[in-house]
C-alpha cells in the first residue's frame, strides 16, 4: 500500500489542476446523490481526492467524513476547504483497510473511481455495508471494465505497471460481477447509471 500511496502523491498536484472530464455527467451525479442526503446526512467517504465532490455535498448534510491513501491529496482538500471556510467536512490520510469504524456509523458512504482500483473489493464493499446505517445508502461511480475489451487490454498493461511497482493494482470485473458482490455484501440496487462508468445508490 506504501507504493500507491507514493504513486498518488506523485499524482496528487497535476491531479488537481485537471478540469472534471465530463462537468454536465459530474453535476448529473450530484444532483442525484443529492436526493439520498438530508441536512442531519452523516457521511463517509473513502479515497476523497482532492475533496471536491465532499465540499460540493457539505452544504446538504450534517458532516462529511472523508479519507485517502495519499497524504498530498488530503492536504490539497484540507487548502480547498480553509478557502472556501467549509467547516463540516474533515479530510485525513487513511487506507479503507485500516479503518476502524463503528457499525452503523453513518447514512451514505461515497467510494468514486475506487473500487476498480482495490485488490479486495468484496471485502471493502462489506465493510462499508457495516458502517452504514439501516437503511443508509452508498453511492459509487466505478468503471466496470470487463464489459469492454479495450478496458481489458488497459487492464493488462496496468498489470504490468502494478508488478514493477509504477501503477496501481487494477480490478477488472463487469457490471454483472460488480452487482452481484453488492447483492451478496446485503445491499439492494436502488439506482443504476451510465454506461461503463455507473453509479450506485445502493439500501
Amino acid at each position: 500500500m506504501e507504493k500507491t500511496a507514493k504513486f498518488w502523491d506523485r499524482m496528487a498536484p497535476r491531479y488537481s489542476r485537471q478540469p472534471i472530464a465530463n462537468e454536465t455527467a459530474y453535476q448529473t451525479k450530484l444532483a442525484l446523490t443529492r436526493q439520498y442526503l438530508n441536512p442531519n446526512s452523516v457521511v463517509f467517504e473513502f479515497a476523497c481526492g482532492t475533496g471536491s465532490t465532499a465540499l460540493a455535498h457539505a452544504p446538504y448534510v450534517k458532516s462529511i467524513e472523508a479519507v485517502d491513501i495519499s497524504l498530498k491529496m488530503v492536504e490539497i482538500a484540507q487548502d480547498k476547504a480553509e478557502s472556501m471556510r467549509i467547516d463540516n467536512v474533515t479530510f485525513r490520510q487513511a487506507n479503507i483497510n485500516d479503518l476502524s469504524v463503528s457499525d452503523n456509523a453513518f447514512d451514505m458512504v461515497m467510494g468514486h473511481s475506487i473500487l476498480h482500483l482495490l485488490p479486495n473489493k468484496d471485502e471493502v464493499i462489506a465493510e462499508v455495508y457495516s458502517m452504514l446505517k439501516p437503511g443508509g445508502t452508498f453511492v459509487s461511480s466505478t468503471a466496470c471494465m470487463g464489459d469492454s475489451w479495450t478496458f481489458r487490454v488497459m487492464a493488462g498493461l496496468f498489470s504490468v505497471g502494478s508488478l514493477l511497482g509504477v501503477l496501481p493494482v487494477l480490478n477488472v470485473f463487469s457490471r454483472f460481477e460488480l452487482v452481484a458482490s453488492l447483492v451478496s455484501a446485503g445491499f439492494e440496487i436502488d439506482y443504476e447509471w451510465g454506461l461503463r462508468i455507473v453509479m450506485w445508490c445502493l439500501l
